[in-house]
Formats: structure tokens, C-alpha cells, sequence
């Protein structure tokens, strides 16, 4: 497993980190079981958020009295400085800790930057200044956003989805930030479940030496698939990189990540499932996709608003509501028989 430093940070893991948004869905002795053992199969970088309900207190309890062995991060999607202090100061409480390595305004809109009016970056100097925070990071979801962080010279590191179906423009923003000493971290490694063979994923990460994965993990079955790769990684050869341009072929164009941020819907609508349907039936086959629960969610889609509400909010700026009808459309072939999956 290789060695990656995180740009201009120093910061320096092995390129097979942690994403603790996912433990936020188990309870606290699961989650903090699953956290040693990641740290103890090798694992030395943690990402989290104050936005992931109580997953920085889970990381808190289970790296207390640990802090000089691991690198930890974590997000604000505060808006104003008032709620700059008050995370920052919530999440120093969780993590147990008296300082954040990588701190990172999460899932960002524009480039915050001195004098923008905002205070937002002030905040995070004045942070660095007090030693709350080590390093300044950003995480986005919209590329151009993105390409002007960086483009910014502000920010020490750069989180944004990227994986093997990542198209030109994202691999062009992983060449950006490693031309600007600015280091990449890779969210969504996994494109929000569509993808399905860990060692592909693995592998591809390989080819970047200045990108860090961080695998947004749950069960200790999924934790030690990637704890697996420590000793013996995948090699981005001739196989897989037949497999992956096959699933490139398939996935081409426009889909829905299942981020969630384009919830909730006015009409009640389970945007974040429904809107990716078709995928799921053919890439995740189960019968609980075809239940009478689903079907329900699914026919709410007909009572759609209009209203553009989630279009304006989804990071990847998709045609939501069109999604929404193309996948209804397909959902209806296959129960009537009409399309096999």
C-alpha cells in the first residue's frame, strides 16, 4: 500500500483512509469496534462531519487518549461566523481533542475567501491562529466551485466524489490540485453504492499518488475488504481496466449519487432512491426494490410539484425531476414483465 501526502499539509497515510459518515447508522459499541479496528489493521486518516449527527462523538470515544497517532478531519456547513465558532467548538468537544487536523468547509457554494464579505475565511485563519485547526480544506460537489478553490491558492486540501466513473472534467481537478501542491481527497469512492468490486475501485485510486480514498464504511465485513488491500493491493492491470470501461460504458451520462441533499421533498417524495431506481434494479437486484413499500414510494413520484426544489439543491446540478420520470417509467416496464432484471 502506498504512502500519500496530502499536498502542501504534510500530511502522510497510507492511501486507504476512513469515511465515518456511514457510522453514524450503527449504534456506539459497533461503531467504535469498527474504528479500532480500522486503526488497527493499518488505517490512519478519519474523515467525519459535524453534520453526521453523532459520528464525531463515536470517534471521540473510541480514540480518546489516542490523539497523536492519527490524523482526523472533519466539516462545517456553517454559513456564518457565529456558526463557524459554534461548530468548531462542538466538534473539538466530540472528537475529545484540542485541535483538528484537516478543517473543512463542507459542501460549498462558492470559494470563501478574504474580504468576500462573508467572514467565513477569516474565521478559519483566525482558527489556525489559535492551534484549533492545523490545516484549511473545502469539500464541493459542483466542479466549477471546485476548480475555483483551487484555482484560489486558499485551501490545503480539496474533497470532491471521484472514482473510476468519474468523467474527464473530475480527473482534470485531481491534475489540478496535484499541479497546485493542494491534496485530494477522494469522497465517494464507491459513486454512492453503484459500484460493487472493491478491488476495482481499489485499484484505480492507485494510479493518482496524490489522492487519498476515504471509504465511507459501516460493517466490519465492508472495513475488512478494504483492510485486506493494506498488505495486498490491487494492481491497476489489463483485467480491471477492461472491467472498469465496461462499467463506464454502462453508467455514461447523468446519474443520481443518492447524496440525499436534495431532500426533503414537498411531496414526499424519496428523491434520493427513487431518482436512481433503474440503477439499482440492475446493478443491486433485490426483491425489496419490487416491494409493495417501494412501490409506493416509486407512484409518489406522479404527485411531483414542479417546483424545481430539488434541482436548484443537488450538487451535481442533475434534471432531478426528469430523473424522477425516466426511472418511474422504467420501474412500471419491469413490473409489468415487459423489461427483465
Amino acid at each position: 500500500m502506498q504512502q500519500i501526502t496530502l499536498g502542501s499539509t504534510g500530511i502522510t497515510t497510507v492511501q486507504n483512509a476512513f469515511g465515518a459518515l456511514p457510522v453514524q447508522r450503527v449504534n456506539m459499541e459497533i461503531a467504535v469496534e469498527i474504528l479500532r479496528r480500522a486503526y488497527e489493521g493499518g488505517m490512519r486518516f478519519f474523515d467525519t462531519a459535524r453534520a453526521y449527527s453523532d459520528s464525531e462523538e463515536k470517534m471521540g470515544e473510541a480514540f480518546d487518549g489516542m490523539r497523536d497517532k492519527l490524523f482526523i478531519a472533519t466539516k462545517t456547513m456553517a454559513k456564518t461566523p457565529e456558526q463557524f465558532w459554534k461548530d468548531l467548538d462542538t466538534s473539538l468537544k466530540n472528537l475529545r481533542t484540542d485541535y483538528i487536523d484537516i478543517y473543512q468547509f463542507h459542501c460549498v457554494n462558492q470559494c470563501y475567501a478574504p474580504g468576500d464579505g462573508t467572514g467565513m475565511y477569516e474565521c478559519m485563519l483566525e482558527a489556525k491562529a489559535q492551534g484549533k485547526i492545523r490545516h484549511i480544506g473545502v469539500t464541493a460537489h459542483k466542479i466549477e466551485v471546485a476548480f475555483d478553490c483551487v484555482k484560489s491558492g486558499l485551501y490545503e486540501t480539496m474533497q470532491f466524489p471521484f472514482s473510476y466513473l468519474s468523467a474527464k472534467r473530475e480527473i482534470e481537478l485531481v491534475e489540478a490540485c496535484k499541479a497546485a501542491n493542494m491534496g485530494f481527497i477522494a469522497m465517494k469512492g464507491l459513486a454512492g453504492g453503484l459500484i460493487h468490486n472493491s478491488k476495482a475501485a481499489m485499484a484505480f485510486m492507485t494510479q493518482y499518488d496524490n489522492v487519498l480514498p476515504i471509504w465511507g464504511i459501516q460493517r466490519m465485513s465492508e472495513l475488512e475488504e478494504w483492510l485486506a488491500f493494506m498488505d495486498e493491493t490491487p494492481a491497476y492491470d489489463g483485467e480491471l481496466k477492461e472491467y472498469i470501461e465496461k462499467e463506464r460504458a454502462e453508467l455514461a451520462g447523468d446519474f443520481c449519487r443518492g447524496c440525499g441533499y436534495c431532500m426533503p421533498c414537498p411531496a414526499g417524495i424519496m428523491i434520493n432512491q427513487c431518482a436512481r431506481m433503474s440503477l439499482l434494479l440492475r446493478r443491486a437486484p433485490s426483491a425489496n426494490w419490487l416491494s409493495e413499500e417501494m412501490q409506493t414510494e416509486m407512484n409518489k413520484i406522479e404527485n411531483c410539484l414542479n417546483c424545481g426544489l430539488c434541482k436548484t439543491k443537488c450538487p451535481f446540478e442533475l434534471n432531478t425531476p426528469e430523473l424522477l420520470r425516466k426511472n418511474l417509467e422504467d420501474y412500471k416496464r419491469v413490473l409489468a414483465g415487459e423489461v427483465t432484471v
